[in-house]
């Protein structure tokens, strides 16, 4: 196929190249694991935490090392009371154990112990305590009971741990926490124990064993009704929900994650974690995609709604394979979206799947008119409050699906596995998804992906048609009436023989404005009609017999 005008793409090639979100790296560093010990108490909505961080280092000499975590202001923030080199500090041990640290514009500073050298690893803990303004919601749920629920997205963790909260740096984890035994914990990973202890506590420990992102990490507490619904390929499937509503949960959840994850795990590789647990959570509207433990609205959940397939798909990505940068989210809510519509089309069969494409097309055309300028992927972000729009969910997912029908099914489905296969519980960027699709194809696509992901807009389609019973041919001319430059699309054509039938589908190129295109025909036909498989993200104009 021909490529974007020359101009526009080495303009939209290069501005892409530059793009990064704002985040400060450190390069020299790479966090491990942390152990977070988290104390919590129905007297007020203080924590007190303890966070042991394993860090290795990249490169000799590293001096310095910073955590995002909140500081004190006047009703909520951290106060960090000690950090010391070693694990658990249980017993305090000689000055030369104390790091030298600084705690403010919520970020804690570190001056790290000299002639450290690349590939040493390094273990301290930091002591804390404080209210955490937001990250962990502590509460009332619906039922006036009180809960404590992490809502780390997309950078809030740092109001209650301390960690790199930026998904570029990936780390193994555990929870430990103390809280009144008349609650039960869940969190991340794989459950080590359960301990009641002295004065009506208990200490639950969770254990993470494959490496997420910072915003990933979360925990719920609260009375739950917990329930086992089987496994899927080794890998049970719990729900946890308020006891009020547990008919509506086990409903809600169990059949359909069951199903999903077989979906996913055939077409797309293993599930990376060590449970996929479903969480009813406080305060939460719709679902947020936490590594192995999905929250969902509380009020959705009693009313047996909830985006579950969508959640389940976040685990291959978005969770399992993360985002670079944050320029890149498309990579994982226009992944879930599409994902989620593969799961429809599977599951509920073609028509299904291409009513959910029409409703995502129509978001997106009522979206490109608020936000005129703005791509799919995002120009150096700094404000995290515009990290998401439908723009990253629902043409990110149409980008996919235009990029199904650009390399073929078949081919598709390898270059997936493939960069699952290779990105699994790591980082990827646009470009190492590119690179994969055109191993896969053996075609050259940076024009398919700068046009759909770095480009603002779509293309406006409209035309007519005539039959020329001389020739015997249907003769259609296709105008692109935006009032950008011209898209490279390939528009489908349907010719409908008789009332009735299905449509003969005949594709055309077209990179310019206006073009006309003929293809034979015995007889008049009864109908045109335009991407009748709905195949094209397009705002269609009108399209007529002339």
């Amino acid at each position: 196929m021909r490529r974007l005008t020359l101009a526009l793409a080495l303009s939209l090639a290069a501005s892409a190249g530059l793009l990064a979100d704002t985040y400060s790296r450190q390069t020299g560093v790479d966090i491990l694991h942390y152990v977070f010990r988290i104390g919590l108490t129905d007297q007020s909505s203080e924590i007190t935490g303890e966070t042991t961080v394993t860090a290795k280092f990249l490169r000799d000499g590293v001096p310095e090392l910073n955590l995002d975590l909140t500081s004190l202001s006047v009703a909520s923030g951290m106060t960090v009371q000690s950090v010391r080199k070693g694990g658990p500090i249980e017993i305090p041990g000689p000055p030369s154990d104390n790091i030298v640290f600084t705690h403010a514009g919520n970020r804690l500073h570190l001056v790290l112990p000299p002639l450290s050298k690349a590939g040493q690893e390094f273990v301290f803990t930091i002591r804390y305590r404080g209210t955490p303004a937001e990250g962990l919601r502590i509460g009332p749920n619906m039922h006036g009971d009180r809960t404590f629920f992490g809502e780390n997205w997309p950078n809030l963790v740092r109001h209650w741990l301390p960690m790199i909260d930026h998904p570029y740096d990936k780390a193994t984890g555990e929870f430990i926490v103390t809280a009144p035994n008349q609650y039960q914990v869940v969190a991340n990973g794989l459950l080590i124990e359960e301990l009641d202890l002295p004065n009506n506590l208990r200490r639950t420990h969770w254990k993470q064993s494959v490496p997420i992102a910072s915003w990933l990490y979360t925990i719920a507490v609260a009375r739950f009704s917990s329930h086992l619904a089987g496994a899927v390929d080794g890998i049970p499937i719990q729900t946890w929900v308020f006891p009020q509503d547990r008919d509506a949960g086990m409903q809600l959840f169990e059949d359909t994650s069951r199903r999903a994850m077989q979906f996913f795990i055939s077409n797309i590789g293993p599930y990376s974690y060590e449970k996929l647990a479903n969480v009813q959570a406080t305060g939460f509207t719709g679902g947020t995609e936490y590594a192995s433990a999905i929250f969902y609205g509380e009020k959705g959940v009693a009313s047996g709604r909830g985006p579950v397939v969508h959640e389940i798909a976040h685990q291959w990505f978005g969770d399992s394979v993360t985002e670079r940068d944050w320029d890149d989210v498309w990579l994982s809510e226009g992944f879930a979206t599409y994902f989620a519509l593969l799961f429809t089309e599977h599951d509920e069969g073609r028509d299904a799947f291409v009513d959910g494409l029409r409703r995502s097309r129509a978001q997106i055309l009522q979206l490109e008119q608020k936000l005129p300028d703005t791509p799919v992927i995002h120009r150096n972000l700094a404000d995290m409050t515009k990290v998401l729009n439908n723009l990253v969910y629902q043409k990110g997912g149409w980008t996919l699906h235009m990029l199904r029908q650009e390399v073929g099914t078949e081919n598709f489905w390898k270059a997936i596995r493939e960069y699952y296969r290779r990105y699994q519980n790591g980082n990827a960027s646009t470009a190492d998804l590119r690179a994969i699709f055109e191993q896969a194809s053996g075609r050259q696509l940076e024009w398919f992906f700068t046009q759909w992901l770095n480009r603002p807009g779509v293309p406006r389609i409209e035309g007519s048609w005539r039959y020329d019973t001389a020739r015997r041919v249907v003769e259609v001319t296709l105008t692109q009436s935006q009032a950008t430059p011209a898209f490279h699309v390939k528009v489908d054509v349907g010719i409908v023989t008789q009332a009735g039938d299905l449509p003969r589908v005949q594709a055309f190129d077209m990179a310019a404005k206006q073009g006309t295109f003929t293809f034979p025909v015995d007889a008049a036909p009864a109908g045109v009609v335009l991407d009748p498989n709905t195949n094209l993200l397009m705002d269609a104009g009108p399209f007529v017999r002339r």
